[in-house]
């Protein structure tokens, strides 16, 4: 505890705005790079005068470009948030189930509420249900003795996808042949081109969510020193967690409801970010959310570009990095413990 908070007393203005402010441009380096790949090079030079390119900038790759940043920062900031609010450094919105309930009820929403566009602007809000449903859920079935036991949420949240995956594809073989292909989108995870009031909706559920989890920086903080040291130093344990839950619900529900699942976005960058800016919330949820913009992103250019004109999904992508990163901390975590 005191070490934390030694760290924590380190955290200066100074190195708050240099971390956030590395991140940032980060971000917008990555941005450029990824607007200017694709299975048509871009010439930025060339949109002023060239209608083609205009096109390809404005309509095609800036919304994808833009809904990539949307969709890897709050997935990262969750992540970011979750880990020490639930004392697991497992913990990310597509391992513990959060994700996964966000697509099921995204999904069931999709499959058979009217094709409107008053039923298309409705999906966040479900996705957002489902999520809040699956993080509760999977917390309850996770306590043991009235504790939180971490290997076992992991477990938990492993077989909730499972099931939620299962009950996906259940819709998917009983709606029609169109609403079956925009399913199959779902479980593979993927950047498309939306709408523009579509993208400015997701935004504001994704800043609304944002802001709510920044305003508990320091309670969750003080979650990962245990639950009677929170207590101890006027943290309402339930009520943060409470907090945290939503907020992070909120974030994945609302860009699951346009990306299907996208994993281990939110298990990557919070870890890489605490290994080089340190563990304070205060610096480390802002900056998770821009490395994360600009970690899926990169992935997004990448799946663009490996096989043009063919796309990749991009869950693909995260997912043979996430994979073995996962294992890594696992084997670490349980190695430490046998120390």
């Amino acid at each position: 505890m005191a070490e934390r908070e030694r760290q924590q007393a380190r955290l200066t203005r100074a190195k708050l705005l240099r971390g956030v402010t590395a991140t940032v441009v980060l971000a917008l380096v990555v941005g450029c790079v990824a607007l200017a790949v694709g299975a048509v090079p871009l010439d930025f030079s060339a949109i002023a005068d060239d209608g083609s390119a205009r096109t390809i900038f404005f309509q095609l790759r800036l919304p994808r470009v833009v809904l990539a940043g949307i969709v890897g920062g709050a997935l990262a900031i969750a992540g970011a948030a979750l880990q020490p609010a639930l004392r697991n450094p497992l913990a990310s919105p597509d391992i513990i189930g959060v994700s996964g309930g966000a697509a099921l009820a995204a999904v069931a929403s999709l499959a058979f509420l009217p094709a409107t566009p008053l039923g298309a602007t409705t999906v966040p809000i479900f996705a957002f249900a489902g999520a809040a449903g699956a993080s509760a859920l999977v917390y309850r079935l996770a306590l043991v003795n009235g504790r939180l036991e971490p290997y076992t949420q992991v477990l938990i949240g492993v077989i909730f996808n499972t099931f939620a995956a299962s009950l996906i594809l259940l819709i998917s073989a009983v709606v029609d042949l169109v609403r079956s292909n925009s399913i199959a989108f779902w479980l593979m995870g993927g950047i498309g081109v939306q709408p523009v009031p579509v993208l400015a909706l997701v935004a504001v559920f994704v800043v609304i969510g944002a802001v709510f989890l920044l305003r508990e920086a320091r309670a969750v903080d003080l979650l990962a020193l245990g639950d009677e040291s929170a207590e101890h130093l006027g943290v309402d344990v339930a009520r943060s967690r409470r907090r945290v839950f939503a907020a992070s619900s909120l974030l994945v529900g609302a860009v699951v409801s346009l990306s299907g699942v996208v994993s281990f976005v939110g298990l990557i960058v919070p870890h890489l970010l605490r290994r080089v800016l340190g563990t304070d919330s205060r610096l480390l949820l802002p900056a998770s959310f821009f490395a994360g913009a600009a970690f899926l992103m990169g992935c997004d250019a990448l799946a663009r570009w490996c096989l043009a004109p063919r796309e990749l999904p991009v869950g693909a992508i995260t997912a043979m990095t996430g994979g073995p990163f996962f294992v890594y901390l696992l084997r670490r975590r349980r190695g430490s413990e046998e120390l």
